[in-house]
C-alpha cells in the first residue's frame, strides 16, 4: 500500500513541469502583440484636387501606433499622428507635378511595434469637384504668406555631382520650388516639418553655374505666393580675396597731372567674389572711398594729387567675410621742363578698368614718334566658380608713326561677362628710358 502511494505521489511531481509548461503556453499566447486594426478613414480637400488644394486625412484604429497614408500620384508617404486614443490625423497639400485623380487609390497602413496591417481606400464621390469657400481669406492669413529665410548649404566646390540642399523657412502648408535662372526651374521643395521646406539639385557636367548666380525661391498657398532670392553663396570660401594690378606701383615714380589715378583690382579665383561695400581706400592716411569707383572687380580714385610721397592702404572683404588687406607707396613729381630722357607712354583709346563690349577690343596710344612699343595681352577669369579661364590673348611689336601714335587689337575666343584683360604695354627708343604701364578692361556684365 505504501508503494502504490509513493507511485502516485512520484507520478504527481513528474506531471508539475508538464502542468506548469501548459499552464504557461496560454499565458505567453495572451503576451503576444495582437494585430492592428484600421477601422475607418476620412478623407477632405479644401479645392478639391487642384494643385494647392490641402488633402485632411483622418484614420480610427489600433491606438499608440504609427499610421500613414499613400496616394497614386503623390510621390511620397503622408505621415499622421495621433491627435487623441485611435485617431490619427495628417494632411498634405497638392503640388503642381502631382497626379492625383478621383480614382486614384489610397492605402492606408498602420504598424504597432513589430505588426503591420493596411487597407484600401478610395476619395468620395465628388471631391474632385469641390469648391473653395467662397467667404475672402482674412487679412491676416494672407499677410502670414511669407518667407522667413531661404538659405543653401554651400559645397566646398562648384563641379558635377555635388548636390546643393536648399531649405526655406515659412508659413506652413503651402508648396515651394526653387529656380536657379539659366541652370534649372520648379525644382519642387519639400514640406519636411511645418514650414520647413527642403530640396536639391545636382549639379551637371554641362551647367553654368557660378556660386554668384541667384537662385529664387517660390512659397504658394492657393493663388497666392511670394519669393525670395537667396543671399548666401552657393560654395564655402575659406580663401582670402588677392588685389592686383595695382596703379600706381609701389615705389613708382609718377609725373604729377590734373586727374592721377589710383587703381588695383580685385582677384577671388575661386572664391564667392569681393563686397564692394566692405571696400576701404586710405590714401596718405585719408579716407578716400567715398569719393572712389568701387566694384565686385576693381577700384579706382582719381584726383590731381600735389607733388610728394603717398601710401596708400586698402582693405576688403569677400562676401562670406573673409579679409584682404593692401598696402603700397608711390611719388608724384613735380614736372619738369627739360627734354624727358623717358620715352612718353600713354593710353588714349581706354581709361583704366574701363568696360569693352564686343570683338575686336581696339585700344590707341601714343608715345614718341617712331619708338617700338611691345604688346601682351591676356583674359583672366573673374566669375566665382569659373576655373582654367586664363589665356594669353595677344603678343606683338608694334611701332609709332611720325607723331607717336600706336594701335592694336585683340579678339577674346569666348568674351564671357566680367571676364579681365590685362594689357601691359613697354615702350622703347635709342638713347631715352623705356617706359612700362599696364592697362586693365573688363568685359561689360549682360
Amino acid at each position: 500500500m505504501k508503494k502504490q502511494i509513493r507511485n502516485q505521489v512520484a507520478a504527481f511531481f513528474l506531471l508539475l513541469p508538464a502542468a506548469t509548461v501548459l499552464l504557461a503556453v496560454p499565458g505567453v499566447s495572451l503576451a503576444q502583440q495582437a494585430t492592428p486594426e484600421l477601422r475607418s478613414m476620412q478623407v477632405g480637400a479644401d479645392d478639391g484636387l487642384s494643385a494647392g488644394s490641402q488633402l485632411d486625412f483622418t484614420i480610427e484604429g489600433t491606438p499608440r501606433g504609427q499610421a500613414s497614408v499613400s496616394v497614386r500620384g503623390i510621390p511620397r508617404t503622408i505621415v499622421l499622428k495621433e491627435t487623441s486614443r485611435g485617431v490619427y490625423e495628417g494632411s498634405y497639400t497638392i503640388r503642381r507635378k502631382d497626379r492625383v485623380a478621383e480614382n486614384s487609390p489610397i492605402r492606408a497602413t498602420l504598424r504597432l511595434r513589430n505588426r503591420t496591417t493596411a487597407a484600401n481606400y478610395s476619395f468620395p464621390a465628388g471631391i474632385a469637384n469641390a469648391s473653395v469657400p467662397t467667404a475672402p481669406p482674412a487679412p491676416v492669413a494672407a499677410a502670414g504668406l511669407k518667407i522667413d529665410r531661404f538659405t543653401v548649404a554651400p559645397v566646398d566646390k562648384i563641379e558635377p555631382g555635388a548636390e546643393l540642399r536648399f531649405t526655406l523657412n515659412g508659413a506652413p502648408g503651402g508648396t515651394a520650388e526653387f529656380d536657379i535662372p539659366g541652370v534649372i526651374n520648379n525644382v519642387a521643395m519639400r514640406e519636411v516639418r511645418p514650414g520647413v521646406y527642403e530640396g536639391a539639385y545636382t549639379i551637371r557636367r554641362l551647367d553654368n553655374l557660378a556660386p554668384s548666380r541667384p537662385v529664387v525661391a517660390t512659397l504658394r498657398i492657393g493663388d497666392r505666393a511670394v519669393t525670395s532670392t537667396l543671399t548666401q553663396p552657393l560654395m564655402a570660401d575659406a580663401k582670402p580675396p588677392v588685389i592686383r594690378n595695382l596703379s600706381p606701383r609701389d615705389g613708382e615714380s609718377i609725373t604729377r597731372s590734373a586727374n592721377t589715378s589710383v587703381s588695383g583690382t580685385f582677384d577671388d579665383a575661386g572664391g564667392v567674389g569681393v563686397d564692394p561695400k566692405s571696400v576701404r581706400i586710405m590714401l596718405a592716411g585719408r579716407d578716400v572711398t567715398a569719393a572712389a569707383q568701387i566694384t565686385p572687380q576693381f577700384f579706382t580714385y582719381r584726383a590731381d594729387l600735389p607733388a610728394g610721397r603717398y601710401a596708400v592702404d586698402v582693405t576688403a572683404k569677400d562676401m562670406v567675410g573673409n579679409a584682404v588687406r593692401q598696402t603700397w607707396t608711390f611719388d608724384v613729381a613735380a614736372a619738369v621742363s627739360a627734354a624727358p630722357a623717358t620715352v612718353l607712354l600713354q593710353v588714349t583709346s581706354h581709361a583704366n578698368n574701363a568696360s569693352v563690349e564686343g570683338s575686336p577690343v581696339v585700344v590707341r596710344g601714343r608715345t614718341a614718334p617712331g619708338a617700338v612699343v611691345d604688346v601682351k595681352v591676356s583674359a583672366v577669369g573673374t566669375l566665382a566658380g569659373l576655373f582654367g579661364m586664363n589665356q594669353d590673348l595677344l603678343t606683338q611689336r608694334i611701332q609709332a608713326d611720325g607723331n607717336g601714335n600706336f594701335s592694336f587689337s585683340f579678339s577674346p575666343q569666348f568674351p564671357l561677362p566680367g571676364t579681365r584683360y590685362e594689357v601691359s604695354m613697354t615702350a622703347g627708343k635709342d638713347g631715352m628710358v623705356a617706359t612700362e604701364t599696364k592697362l586693365v578692361l573688363f568685359q561689360k556684365q549682360g
